[in-house]
């Protein structure tokens, strides 16, 4: 098998059983699950013990590592093979949230690497579907410090100086690492994320699981990783028809928003691959003579070598790359 034979590939969903999951990947996207408590679709993913499995076409069976492993500059692209060598840099997935997520913090890669030789978690979510009254806690209400933070935890107070906020279909929250953050009950979000597992719990909500058990707490690793400063994590996105439009744009990762309404002519450099998620409608993909179809809850990996393909249909898309 030759580079030049690389097409879209699409991968086996890894699903994960989640105390606060659900069942709306089933029922809205479409996910083969089988418990009534699915948390996470990994779609994307190159985690120890999580790889993702080649779902389609001539490569089917194959692992994405065993990929990149093959053909480094033609899948993961020139400049990002360059900067990462053949690891694979990102995580995507589709979370539902039945009930609220653990308030949590995610380590900086300095953090992450010197405690866990691991990158750090920079991520983004999308909202795509949004129960009424539904809401997210993103950060500080106003600028904290550790010890309002402690004595809040401590006081079993913590909510009262987070910043909790509604959300609708179509908001895009971008999540430094250090930020303090959960997702709430009765959200569906695409995730865009650093290749990185570390999560420090702070709170669960006096949770238990089946057994009874409460899930372990990270209170004393988290309090120097998290940022105790306000931040703006909402971001404002234009929303033309048939274009690339810019939702988050940092050093890990771009992801634009594309209304598609039609068709898009898409023209690529190969220094970095391109990933889709398809999050509303259906659309085509054309490259070269061959014609591939998606629909909403699909995600698709474009090596870096297949430059000029055409989109069309009725969809909204994430496009995401790393510059």
């Amino acid at each position: 098998m030759t580079a030049k034979q690389l097409y879209p590939l699409q991968f086996q969903p890894i699903l994960k059983d989640r105390i606060w999951g659900g069942t709306k990947l089933k029922t809205v996207l479409n996910k083969p699950i089988t418990s009534e408590i699915t948390g996470e679709s990994w779609e994307l993913s190159t985690v120890e013990g999580d790889v993702s499995v080649i779902a389609n076409g001539l490569f089917e069976g194959k692992s994405l590592l065993e990929l990149i492993n093959e053909f480094p500059n033609e899948v993961l692209g020139t400049q990002v093979h360059e900067q990462f060598g053949k690891q694979f840099p990102l995580l995507f997935k589709y979370l539902d949230a039945r009930e609220d997520l653990s308030i949590q913090v995610h380590p900086n890669d300095a953090l992450a690497k010197a405690r866990h030789n691991s990158f750090g978690k920079t991520e983004m979510w999308y909202v795509m579907q949004a129960d009424p009254n539904s809401r997210l806690i993103v950060g500080f209400k106003k600028d904290s410090n550790a010890k309002e933070y402690v004595e809040n935890l401590e006081n079993n107070s913590l909510l009262n100086i987070l910043d909790q906020v509604d959300v609708k279909v179509g908001d895009v929250f971008f999540l430094e690492t250090g930020t303090v953050h959960a997702i709430g009950a009765g959200l569906l979000i695409a995730e865009i994320q650093q290749t990185s597992d570390i999560t420090y719990r702070l709170y669960d909500f006096d949770r238990v699981d089946a057994q009874g058990n409460k899930r372990e707490l990270h209170v004393d690793l988290a309090l120097d990783a998290i940022n105790y400063n306000r931040v703006e994590a909402k971001k404002e996105y234009k929303k033309k028809e048939n274009a690339s439009n810019t939702m988050v744009d940092c050093k890990y990762f771009t992801t634009n928003f594309i209304p598609l309404e039609g068709s898009l002519n898409v023209q690529k450099d190969a220094t970095s691959f391109t990933v889709y998620m398809c999050t509303e409608g259906e659309f085509t993909l054309t490259l070269a003579n061959a014609v591939y179809s998606y629909k909403k809850g699909d995600t698709i990996l474009m090596p870096a070598s297949l430059t000029e393909f055409q989109l069309d249909g009725t969809a909204s898309v994430l496009e995401i790359y790393i510059k």
